[in-house]
């Protein structure tokens, strides 16, 4: 259940960021509510992850997975698009989260 519930974690935190975006500033009430909600939810189900894996492990998951998933909605919704350094940090990124997964005998396989 751990990786589903980081999964549901990592959506939520998506959504709520990308809600994040549009309340501009928290002056939109809609995208606003959709923002903490998804922030809550994604705090909860990173919370019960917590139970099972070790902490440093979900956390980078969790961010790493997050930090590319919302590039690639701000390249796409909102015209941002990263420059070489950045996608090759978020390829290094992406990178560690694999070797973790793939390598690491802390994560419950």
């Amino acid at each position: 259940m751990g990786y589903v519930y980081l999964s549901i974690a990592i959506f939520a935190e998506i959504v709520g960021t990308s809600a994040l975006k549009t309340s501009q500033g928290f002056t939109i009430l809609v995208p606003s509510i959709i923002a903490i909600v998804g922030y809550g939810a994604s705090l909860y189900f990173l919370s019960l992850v917590l139970g099972i894996m070790p902490v440093g492990i979900a956390y980078a998951i969790w961010s790493g997975i997050g930090i590319t998933l919302i590039t690639m909605i701000g390249a796409i919704w909102f015209n941002q698009i990263p420059d070489i350094p950045a996608i090759i940090g978020m390829l290094m990124i992406m990178s560690g989260v694999v070797i973790i997964n793939v390598f690491s005998k802390t994560v419950n396989h």
